[in-house]
């Protein structure tokens, strides 16, 4: 990298740094002057608010709106440059505009596999310190509670076996009632009731008490009924838990893991995860289309100086962010695909940078 290059580059990052760490502040004081009354009746002390929160709620904050403020200071210092007709005297010295990129594609690529690993491995784990201070100190004492038992669960234990577990113990790991059906066709030819299950930690199944077997074949019907009973299924205790921020919880390669383990099962529903896994890869892509765009706006000097290209990021923004939010309602809440999903916001401001990259002034 020349001297021009690091005058670029150093620019860039500055920015970006100092850009990310007001919106940051801003957002802590924000967020502590609403959630005051929750810090006071967890009974922690500043620096347990601290560790268990902000330790999350920081990088959780960071990874939203990363993209965005990088799109933000790349038009924001641009345009200065622009204004101080430093953009013209590069280009007008015979630097290609091509070259003049460089130090920009140099940040964008750094800063997105910086938010590519931390996608991966360190945002999950802040979601982590981030989800159990609110399922603990903040869920708990909402007037709002979902329908349904906590401690009831229904799920798929293969693509055929349908199985329900009522008022399960986590910490015994047993419950007082289960149920299997297993279907072929559109026809039960199977059934299985108990009292009471438990995990069994020797045999690695789990131990049906006072069960029923139903076996149909046709309009012949086999019962048999057993004292104790060992069930095998594809589901261990720690799989039986209700968690709403399972998603982000889970580093790429677990979320990867679960949601095949899953589909091997036939369970439904599964594009939230899908989208999720997708995003963590799309998301750095858009910090390399997003600075491309900011650079081929904002290196044209303008009669309205910086105030006009900023405006024109903050819409570009809410734009982005928009998208984004509706791709991922209708994958999660109806058949939108998850890849497309994930990567729409992208594949459109990749067209919308192309076109502004054609039309910069070179």
């Amino acid at each position: 990298m020349k001297k021009l290059d690091w005058y670029i580059f150093k620019k860039f990052m500055v920015t970006f740094l100092f850009a990310i760490m007001c919106i940051t502040v801003i957002a802590v004081v924000i967020d502590t002057s609403e959630k005051t009354d929750d810090f006071v009746k967890s009974g922690l002390s500043f620096w347990g608010i601290i560790s268990k929160y902000y330790f999350g709620f920081i990088p959780f904050l960071i990874s939203m709106i990363f993209p965005l403020i990088v799109f933000i200071a790349v038009i924001f210092f641009t345009s200065k440059m622009a204004g101080r007709s430093e953009t013209v005297a590069i280009l007008a010295a015979g630097i290609p505009y091509n070259r003049m990129l460089r130090p920009y594609m140099i940040g964008a690529f750094l800063l997105a596999g910086i938010m590519a690993w931390a996608n991966a491995f360190v945002i999950p784990r802040a979601n982590q310190i981030y989800s159990d201070f609110k399922s603990v100190y903040i869920d708990r004492n909402s007037s709002y509670q979902a329908g349904g038992n906590s401690r009831d669960f229904y799920f798929r234990a293969d693509s055929n076996s349908f199985i329900g577990i009522k008022y399960y113990d986590t910490v015994n790991k047993s419950a007082s009632v289960i149920f299997m059906d297993r279907i072929r066709g559109n026809q039960v030819i199977y059934n299985l009731r108990g009292d009471y299950v438990r995990w069994d930690t020797a045999a690695r199944k789990w131990r049906v008490e006072n069960a029923v077997e139903r076996k149909i074949d046709g309009l012949h019907e086999t019962v048999t009924k057993h004292t104790t009973f060992l069930l095998d299924i594809n589901m261990k205790p720690g799989e039986l838990r209700r968690d709403e921020y399972m998603k982000d919880k889970m580093n790429s390669p677990e979320l990867w893991e679960f949601i095949k383990k899953e589909e091997g099962r036939g369970t439904e529903g599964l594009n939230t995860y899908k989208v999720e896994l997708f995003r963590r890869f799309a998301t750095p892509v858009s910090v390399i289309i997003l600075t491309l765009m900011g650079v081929a706006v904002a290196a044209r000097k303008t009669r309205g100086g910086s105030g006009l290209h900023l405006a024109f990021g903050i819409v570009s923004a809410a734009l982005f962010v928009v998208m984004d939010k509706f791709s991922t309602v209708f994958s999660t809440k109806g058949n939108f695909p998850p890849f497309l999903a994930a990567w729409l916001p992208n594949i459109v401001f990749a067209i919308v940078a192309t076109i502004l990259y054609r039309n910069a002034p070179k």
